[in-house]
């Protein structure tokens, strides 16, 4: 059943102009984390569904379901080492997060893209020094603390500019 409209909720603040390199990773990748947020609101299920144009299954649901695996990915897996299954993918299913989102229970995935960025916010935030090595590997490679969060901000960065397309196609709205 498709929800109404919500009015805009998510606080999104802007980055400091002037900090220590820690606060400034944190700050942008939080700001980046709520963009992506302020482009689904006000949207009913079906519109978070919608894709943007055939053949891609690029929805803005399932950006939030991807970078739900992606947080998952890099934050448990990489940096703590934990076993953190994947959500919406499996072996055979590389693209559920995308693909699958037509019988997906929107509330219970905007909600476990929050819980998983609050588990992996307070992840990081064991390990005050950017230099630290991630106790997990990814593809045989190690990667610093400093590498996963440009890294994260840069993966934001991009799919926040198809959300921004995806936004606009659905009912015209436009901005940062």
């Amino acid at each position: 059943m498709a929800q109404t409209p919500s009015s805009p909720s998510t606080e999104r603040h802007d980055p400091p102009l002037v900090a220590g390199e820690r606060e400034m990773l944190d700050a942008w990748l939080d700001y980046h984390r709520a963009t992506l947020l302020v482009k689904c609101e006000g949207l009913t299920d079906q519109q978070l569904k919608t894709r943007s144009v055939e053949p891609s299954s690029l929805s803005l649901l399932g950006l939030v379901r991807h970078m739900t695996e992606v947080e998952r990915n890099w934050f448990r897996r990489v940096l703590v080492a934990e076993d953190a299954k994947p959500v919406y993918y499996a072996p055979g299913n590389d693209d559920g997060d995308f693909d699958d989102v037509e019988a997906a229970d929107v509330a219970a995935d905007m909600q476990r893209f929050a819980d998983e960025v609050e588990h992996c916010r307070r992840a990081a935030g064991e390990y005050p020094d950017l230099d630290t090595i991630g106790k997990g590997a990814r593809h045989g490679r190690e990667f610093s603390l400093r590498w996963i969060y440009v890294h994260m901000i840069e993966e934001y960065a991009r799919h926040n500019g198809h959300a921004d397309l995806l936004r606009e196609r659905i009912d015209g709205r436009t901005g940062d």
